[in-house]
């Protein structure tokens, strides 16, 4: 057995807070890989594994490849950083 660490790579996420303006952002961040279900509160988010569902408080990230994917917010918080 190995042990291994996460290459260091910058991406790119927008965090969903509910609002309409968030949800306008992430569509226009994702497009054509997000869609909101206005009345149902959730955002679907079309994956390398398929769709996938985004909870208020999920953040939708770009992944390295330009794929997108949700991500709850303490595995987020584990893993990532601000670059500034």
């Amino acid at each position: 057995m190995a042990k291994y660490r996460k290459k260091p790579v910058v991406i790119e996420a927008v965090k969903w807070d509910g609002t309409t303006e968030s949800a306008n952002e992430i569509i226009k961040f994702a497009k054509p890989n997000a869609m909101w279900h206005y009345n149902h509160n959730h955002m679907t988010i079309h994956t390398l594994e398929g769709d996938m569902s985004a909870q208020v408080g999920d953040f939708i990230i770009k992944g390295v490849q330009g794929e997108f994917y949700p991500c709850k917010p303490g595995i987020f918080e584990a893993t990532y950083e601000v670059v500034e």
